[in-house]
């Protein structure tokens, strides 16, 4: 899915894992930075930090 909309559509990936905990998803230190390369050429990158509104609001 991803090769047939590379450069022709976006797509959007969330995670709460930051990039060196990715490992931990795809179980191949050498094949992980290989796929966060390719996900990330010519990404937007948002890194959000703060308070989660879910959790604030569950309080």
């Amino acid at each position: 899915m991803l090769a047939a909309r590379y450069e022709t559509m976006s797509i959007i990936i969330t995670s709460n894992l930051g990039f060196s905990d990715w490992v931990k998803v795809f179980h191949d230190r050498t094949l992980t930075p290989a796929i966060l390369d390719r996900i990330t050429h010519r990404a937007l990158i948002l890194n959000m930090n703060g308070e989660s509104s879910a959790e604030s609001s569950e309080m």
